[in-house]
């Protein structure tokens, strides 16, 4: 085997989850992360599809199920909080909105943390900042530390990845859906209870509030907007649009704009695709949301990024040559990604009804959508994708 150190940028799904197999198939890796400590904030995530495969063979499954947010479903209220329509807990024959496997994104980066650490090198409060790739070797800047040679550079560090521009510069285009999100941890209410409520608002405003395991309420705040550059705004004139967007919103609208003011884990950005032409050049290579981020709308992104480790380190671990095995990932991948990335018509606009009326209509449709049979028989949150590729089987190496 040609190649033994890789040094991965970003310690969220991806990463950590890459660390892993390259550890299990006789690799050294290395995780650089700009946060100066592992990010335990977020919303929910499901793994669902190939990707519960995936976790089992890490022997993960039960550590997921132990850390699930106890959410039973999803219910969609009107402006007086009376349920329209609802959809419980999917389970393995159906894609509902709440999976079988749901977790906090914080959760299951901490767990990918602490069955990695004891094989992998994590720096923490540190990002790369250039990249020179003599054929044999990779010489990694960084902005704190002194550089160092790797033999292979993996950008595992999200849709706005830097690591990214320094493989493959601005060959990626970003997809911008008109839609923004915002994500926070609110007090619990006492109207919050084991279901996700999803709250319409006219004028195409969208709030989701879900349960989570230790005591709080994760809030989403969605819009549609034409306009472009919200996300390049500061934290305070983010919070200060979103409150002037939200403004007479109605429903609990004023307790989640309330509690938006002291909230510390803000993450706002315009919800969009990753659409990269060639996930890797030289000895570097692309993985997870910097490559392929298929958007929020999809519910595809962490089983993407789960599935994607795993084809990539089994596909280094079968090749010699780093080419040839980045070729591999890229040809197992391409087809899965590009099914999870083809959106259905209308989405997002259709789950964003600009009138009263529009809603009106909406409620409706899921009420009969709602009905056990329809339930069953179609995917209505997430992609029909996430069972549509063959896993190998990497253990032999072979």
């Amino acid at each position: 085997m040609e190649h033994r150190t890789v040094l991965i940028s970003g310690a969220s799904i991806a990463g950590p989850a890459l660390a892993f197999w390259l550890a299990r198939h006789g690799f050294r890796p290395v995780v650089v992360e700009r946060a100066g400590a592992l990010r335990l904030g977020g919303q929910n995530i499901d793994v669902q599809g190939a990707a519960r495969e995936v976790v089992r063979r890490m022997e993960i499954e039960d550590d997921i199920r132990a850390a699930n947010t106890g959410e039973r479903g999803l219910r969609f209220v009107d402006e007086r909080d009376v349920t329209k329509a609802e959809f419980p807990l999917g389970d393995s024959g159906t894609r509902g909105f709440t999976q079988e496997l749901e977790i906090l994104r914080g959760d299951l980066a901490r767990i990918l943390y602490e069955r990695t650490r004891g094989t992998t090198e994590y720096i923490f409060g540190d990002q790369i900042t250039g990249l020179r790739d003599h054929g044999d070797r990779v010489t990694v800047s960084f902005e704190q530390g002194p550089e160092r040679d790797f033999d292979l550079v993996v950008a595992a560090d999200g849709i706005r990845s830097r690591t990214r521009t320094l493989i493959v510069g601005d060959e990626p285009r970003i997809r911008l859906l008109d839609l923004y999100g915002s994500y926070f941890t609110i007090p619990r209410g006492a109207s919050d209870g084991a279901w996700a409520r999803w709250y319409n608002a006219p004028g195409g405003r969208l709030i989701i509030l879900r349960p989570d395991n230790v005591g709080t309420t994760r809030a989403s705040l969605w819009f549609l907007s034409s306009q472009r550059g919200y996300e390049r705004l500061s934290a305070a004139e983010q919070k200060a649009l979103i409150v002037r967007v939200f403004d007479g919103a109605g429903w609990e609208t004023p307790r989640v704009l309330a509690a938006l003011a002291d909230a510390d884990d803000v993450y706002f950005d315009a919800i969009s695709q990753v659409m990269a032409p060639r996930w890797s050049h030289g000895r570097a290579v692309l993985v997870g949301d910097a490559a392929y981020c298929p958007s929020p709308v999809s519910g595809m992104g962490a089983s993407l990024s789960l599935v994607g480790a795993y084809v990539l380190a089994g596909e280094l671990s079968r090749h010699a040559d780093h080419r040839d095995a980045f070729a591999a990932y890229e040809r197992l991948m391409r087809p899965y990604v590009d099914r999870a990335q083809k959106l259905p018509p209308g989405v997002p606009w259709i789950a964003y009804p600009k009138s009263r009326l529009g809603i009106s209509l909406f409620h409706r449709v899921l009420r009969l959508a709602s009905s056990p049979l329809l339930r069953r028989r179609e995917g209505w949150f997430n992609s029909s994708a996430a069972d549509e590729i063959e896993l190998p089987d990497y253990s032999s190496g072979g």
